[in-house]
């Protein structure tokens, strides 16, 4: 990646606070929303969690002490993780609005751009934390559907035998109803999480009338010696209490859809103590009936109740899939945008909000995932062992980057930034090495995902720089070129040429081509670079600038955010307030798709510039990604060696 590039100037002036058009919308209803997509993935947690803390191989007793260790573990490890962590402290090391852990990580490399070997290694680790992303949504739609369509087992053990061909079913139903877009059905999103959530919490309550004895779990002491009894098993308690925490990243990373203050008052209102009085009641139906250890979730409810259970909490499973298959849209749009990943087909399935897109290569890529998890495994059992370690290595690195922006934007004072990032870091190297022990029994799964994709993504970013440095040294500089241009004897063409370089110092090959082999010169010509930066939003009326270079050229460069929506035409709109007008009906655009030549060298290994030629080969065209106008467009091959 370019360092110069992708830095955006310190000039810029800050964007509106996204909060205060958000009390505009009506708070009410931003945390009705916020509940249906940034929760619903947490909110699944209960159906398999407890369950699998006391699977044989945890060694936790199922005796009233391990009931209320393991409960007031999972208690805290909310309040701390979830509330503490992600509520207080991190929903406000915000990119301008906007949460996750691109954004995260582009706004801790700005706060040391001075420094380019560090910089560099925050951007590695940040965009290996990026790649786990996709492990989870695989994982998040297998595990959440699969474990609410078992609960047919607690209706009849005669149904087992459907469970998986049912899940298989509802999540082929998902994948594709994506290419429609979601906003019909995600108006249903809030409301049916809320029900979920206050289901839960009654469900909770009436369990814990019955067994009072559990809220002593509300002390931490109950956690702390529950822990500390365990020894060296306390790792696999932890790879198990883990799930309950799954899901949390989603209230970061899902920011700028809400704001912080919905996501907040959401999780606070609601979510938090329905989650606490649900766990709370299937410890007191443990200690209770142990026997209902074989699904403790639905054996909370009544027998005539748990079908409709299981209808709403697959519902639910269905809601918490869409939010990561929305969340994996989204991060590879960023992705491609910062330079990691090649240009995709990326198609807007809503009008009003430029945030609803569909990347169909990536959704076809994720379905096949969760069918090959969903087979392979078979069981939201199974799939808890692939589960957490992905979850728990990103909220390391989350915690890590988030120091960088404690100290460096925030500059607090070092005591405070070290002592605050030691004290997370230490409870995720410890969930971390909790999962790392369910390494072979599927923990390989999203680590092997996430290596191979930064390997696409690190290839990607690496072959666009020895490609910018091949066409750099063998171009011809702009500046002096136009100087020495005869332009008197040369024939002019009524029209606007767009002349799409990449470096906006060096002659277009295009612009070469059109004078060697036309002897033709528009009568405008402007040399465009897009250039994309480490914010998510960049204000109109910064989008443009335009300078005058003589004898009919203009240098014009257009500037995004990561989270912006390429539209060149309409840029070009905004050169006639700065003394260009430029008529759409009279403007060629002159494109070039370079053919890459691996080579011997020092540039990549043989095998990663083969990979990075057939990416590149492969990308997704320059004229959908920036909404050219089809019949407008002129595109010229140049091979580049690399």
């Amino acid at each position: 990646m370019n360092d110069k590039s992708r830095v955006f100037s310190a000039a810029t002036k800050p964007v509106k606070e996204h909060d205060e058009g958000h009390h505009a919308s009506g708070l009410a209803a931003l945390t009705l929303g916020a509940l249906g997509v940034v929760y619903g993935d947490i909110g699944t947690s209960p159906l398999y969690t407890v369950q699998e803390i006391f699977k044989p191989g945890t060694g936790i007793a199922l005796d009233a002490a391990g009931i209320i260790g393991s409960v007031s573990a999972i208690f805290w490890a909310l309040m701390l993780i979830v509330t503490f962590k992600y509520v207080v402290l991190i929903l406000r090391a915000d990119n301008r609005g906007e949460g996750g852990s691109l954004a995260l990580t582009a706004l801790a490399a700005m706060t040391v751009r001075h420094k380019p070997k560090l910089r560099l290694a925050l951007l590695t680790v940040g965009v290996f934390g990026a790649t786990l992303f996709y492990g989870d949504s695989i994982i998040t739609p297998a595990i959440s559907v699969l474990g609410a369509v078992e609960g047919l087992e607690v209706v009849t053990p005669a149904l087992k035998s459907f469970v998986v061909p049912i899940s298989l079913g509802v999540l082929l139903a998902l994948f594709l109803i994506q290419r429609h877009g979601t906003a019909l059905v995600g108006k249903l999103f809030g409301p049916v999480i809320g029900l979920w959530f206050a289901t839960l919490a009654v469900i909770g309550v009436i369990h814990i009338a019955q067994e009072p004895g559990i809220l002593v779990a509300l002390n931490p002491l109950y956690a702390m010696h529950f822990l500390m009894d365990r020894g060296w098993q306390v790792f696999a308690a932890l790879g198990a209490i883990v799930l309950a925490l799954t899901g949390a990243e989603a209230l970061y990373a899902d920011m700028g859809h809400f704001g912080r203050k919905p996501i907040q008052l959401a999780w606070l209102g609601l979510v938090m103590p329905a989650l606490a009085l649900n766990y709370m009641g299937q410890g007191a139906l443990l200690m209770h009936d142990a026997s209902a250890i074989e699904n403790p979730f639905f054996k909370m409810f009544p027998t005539e109740l748990v079908m409709p259970m299981v209808v709403l909490a697959t519902l639910a499973a269905i809601i918490a899939s869409q939010a990561v298959i929305s969340g994996a849209f989204s991060m590879t749009k960023q992705a491609i945008q910062l330079g990691y990943l090649p240009r995709m087909v990326v198609r807007y399935t809503s009008s009003k909000e430029a945030g609803q897109i569909y990347l169909p290569a990536v959704n076809w890529a994720l379905l096949m995932g969760v069918v090959a998890a969903v087979i392979g495994f078979g069981s939201s059992s199974a799939l808890a062992g692939a589960y957490g370690i992905a979850v728990t290595i990103t909220m390391l690195i989350t915690t890590f980057m988030t120091f960088f922006v404690v100290r460096r934007r925030w500059h607090l004072p070092a005591v405070v930034a070290w002592g605050a990032t030691l004290f997370f870091m230490v409870i995720d190297l410890a969930f971390v090495a909790g999962c790392a022990i369910k390494f072979f029994d599927g923990g390989w799964f999203p680590l092997a995902m996430g290596v191979g994709l930064f390997v696409i993504m690190s290839t990607w970013a690496r072959g666009r720089e020895l490609v910018m440095e091949s066409v750099n040294s063998d171009g011809l500089e702009l500046k002096p070129f136009i100087a020495d241009l005869h332009v008197e004897g040369m024939n002019r063409v009524p029209r606007t040429a767009v002349f799409a370089v990449a470096n906006p110092k060096s002659v277009p090959q295009a612009l070469l081509h059109n004078l060697k082999h036309n002897n033709v010169l528009h009568a405008c010509n402007i040399v465009m670079t897009v250039v994309f930066h480490e914010v998510p939003w960049i204000h109109e009326d910064e989008r443009i600038e335009l300078k005058a270079l003589g004898h009919s050229f203009w240098s014009l460069k257009v500037h995004y955010g990561f989270m912006d929506s390429p539209d060149v035409p309409h840029a070009l709109t905004l050169c006639e307030a700065k003394g260009l007008p430029v008529s759409h009906f009279e403007t060629s655009y002159f494109l070039s798709r370079e053919t890459v030549v691996p080579t011997p060298g020092s540039g990549m290994a043989d095998w990663r510039e083969h990979l990075f030629a057939t990416m590149n080969r492969n990308a997704s065209g320059v004229v959908e990604f920036f909404r050219l106008p089809d019949n407008s467009v002129v595109e010229l091959g140049t091979r580049v060696q690399i």
